[in-house]
């Protein structure tokens, strides 16, 4: 629902991994039928391990850096200069890392950051 990924099969493990509620709910319910799981730790080896060499340049190795812009915005509650924004956007894997700089002195006070935020595609 909505795009979010709710469960998982974990070939490392093997097993089903649940993220949410209802994940963890099904997770349990497919891990607990021994007959599916076989064919589940089957099906690893039998499509995934052949396909990964195939498909992971497009997917594991897969990389988008990111596109950046810096905005100054007006503070509606203060006078005097406003708040730069820096917007991050489109890139791929998830991990990155914003810093503020001035000169050579990175900032740390005043600084507010937010989690990445996905774009439903797990892009």
């Amino acid at each position: 629902d909505n795009r979010v990924e709710t469960a998982m099969f974990d070939s490392d493990v093997g097993r089903y991994v649940g993220f949410t509620p209802f994940g963890e709910k099904q997770a349990r319910h497919w891990n607990s039928d021994p007959e599916w799981m076989k064919y589940m730790r089957a099906t690893v080896d039998r499509f995934c391990r052949h396909n990964y060499p195939i498909v992971a340049p497009f997917t594991a190795e897969r990389r988008v850096p990111p596109s950046v812009s810096i905005s100054l915005v007006p503070s509606s509650s203060q006078p005097g200069p406003g708040r730069l924004l820096c917007s991050v956007m489109d890139f791929y894997p998830a991990h990155i890392q914003v810093s503020w700089f001035q000169g050579q002195q990175e900032l740390s006070e005043h600084v507010v950051a937010t989690d990445v935020v996905p774009n439903g595609d797990w892009t």
